[in-house]
């Protein structure tokens, strides 16, 4: 046995195979660097800064080509919060008061690509429950009033097939009805009657004539994009608070805006999801049915409403045997919510410090900790946060109330509006209680208030569902 020479290989022992001839020859050499590596390692990479609702930003490189939805279950993973689906990358407009969802599957650099120097343009990370709510209950996004369909359709429609509609590539239904449109070059606004129409936005010079020689075209979508106004009337001198205008992409700033406003909410809800599914149709629908890919019953357009994981999470059970079940009958689980409550107001004395004041004690402020109270913010304020999180039926805060120091106010959405119920506290034996119902229901802490509530309706118009939070990066 000869010593192995310096230089020496284990490939020159015609003894021990090579495992790997084809790495011996030069034609494979590009192969390995080419094909074997992981792609990513070639992508591109850039860093943007993404702000959350109290202003703290963190900062992230990512690939040039990643999408919003990217992002945001970027921002989930690192932060440990719980995915339901509702997370919002949202792009503002500080200086013009404007902003937008971005949708899930836009590229964020091509986003900021469009921003101009003059505009100070920051990224949100936010929740946004009516980023699809549409498509679990389109009937209350489309008034009968404001929508037309093709003679040939059948008037009564059903849930899926108003969507169909909406989705199809041959037809379309037609939006209709007044807008306040900004006179381009002019601090005047004129109110004229308006047709969304698949070929575009267009309004009549003619009262509600829609003849061809009375129609005039107002602007299309796909080099464009439509933005809420965040400020009501303040910035825009809008006549109503209900503004959204049209951005062109790459714009020379306010001059080249295109401003509209409705009357009331449900109104440029209406025109903003139309458009919106005129703009991106089939895309939305596959953003939507992303994360539940897999789950049965989802087949395209088989459009059934998704319960969200805080619904799913809210089952009735009864501990009472020596086994627990879930309550099945509605009756009986609303019967168990309603003795629960009469148990957390018996339980509630406990809270208290015997050894000192009750009300004293009851005031330690042990709700300040939750994430849906929000201290000292005022009634617009409070209006804000819930729409930037969706006008969904159930989205809600608590908060101080300004005029009565002692009180607190639970604002809540329902029906595309926003409503304020004054949580009056109510001392009786010595003891402190909250109510919402001059007394009929009383609960020690606000806490246990939230939580009855978030079971049963009560004297509200719906359930508490989704809360409004300051979330930290």
């Amino acid at each position: 046995n000869r010593r192995k020479k310096k230089g020496d290989s284990i490939l020159e022992n015609p003894s021990i195979p090579n495992p790997f001839p084809e790495l011996c020859c030069s034609p494979f050499a590009s192969v390995l660097s080419a094909s074997l590596l992981p792609k990513a390692t070639s992508r591109k990479k850039q860093v943007i800064k993404v702000y959350s609702e109290d202003d703290t930003s963190r900062a992230l490189e990512v690939p040039s080509d990643i999408t919003a939805r990217d992002v945001c279950q970027l921002l989930i993973l690192k932060n440990h919060y719980v995915d339901d689906h509702s997370w919002t990358l949202f792009e503002q407009l500080t200086r013009t008061g404007l902003g937008r969802a971005i949708e899930d599957h836009e590229l964020v650099m091509e986003v900021q690509s469009n921003w101009v120097m003059e505009e100070e343009t920051k990224l949100y990370f936010r929740k946004n429950y009516a980023k699809y709510e549409f498509f679990k209950n389109p009937l209350s996004f489309f008034p009968d009033h404001m929508i037309s369909f093709p003679s040939e359709t059948n008037a009564a429609l059903s849930h899926s097939g108003i969507l169909q509609m909406f989705l199809s590539s041959s037809t379309y239904p037609e939006i209709h009805g007044y807008l306040h449109a900004k006179e381009q070059g002019k601090k005047s606004w004129k109110k004229w009657y308006f047709l969304l129409r698949r070929s575009g936005l267009y309004f009549s010079t003619k009262g509600t004539s829609k003849e061809p020689r009375h129609l005039q075209f107002f602007c299309e979508f796909s080099n464009s994009d439509m933005y809420m106004s965040l400020t009501g009337k303040k910035i825009s001198g809008a006549p109503t608070s209900y503004g959204f205008c049209f951005k062109p992409n790459k714009s020379g700033g306010t001059r080249d805006l295109k401003q509209l406003c409705a009357d009331d909410e449900q109104s440029r809800t209406c025109w903003m999801t139309a458009i919106r599914l005129l703009k991106y149709g089939m895309q939305l629908y596959q953003n939507y049915m992303q994360p539940y890919q897999g789950r049965s019953g989802c087949s395209p357009l088989n459009i059934t409403p998704m319960r969200s994981i805080s619904e799913n999470s809210l089952v009735a059970m009864d501990f009472s045997g020596h086994r627990s079940r879930i309550i099945e009958n509605p009756t009986e689980a609303l019967s168990v919510a309603v003795e629960e409550g009469l148990a957390w107001r018996r339980r509630g004395c406990l809270r208290l410090n015997s050894h000192g004041s009750p009300i004293a004690m009851a005031n330690m402020a042990i709700h300040r900790s939750q994430s849906w109270f929000h201290h000292k913010i005022s009634r617009e304020e409070a209006q804000r946060l819930i729409l930037q999180h969706g006008l969904v039926d159930g989205v809600f805060l608590v908060r101080d109330s300004q005029s009565n120091p002692k009180t607190f106010v639970l604002s809540l959405s329902h029906g595309l509006k926003i409503k304020h119920f004054q949580i009056v506290p109510l001392e009786d034996d010595g003891k402190l209680f909250y109510t919402l119902d001059d007394g009929h229901t009383r609960f020690t802490d606000l806490i246990q208030l939230v939580e009855f509530y978030q079971l049963n309706k009560g004297v509200l118009p719906c359930k508490l569902k989704h809360y409004c939070a300051r979330i930290a990066l």
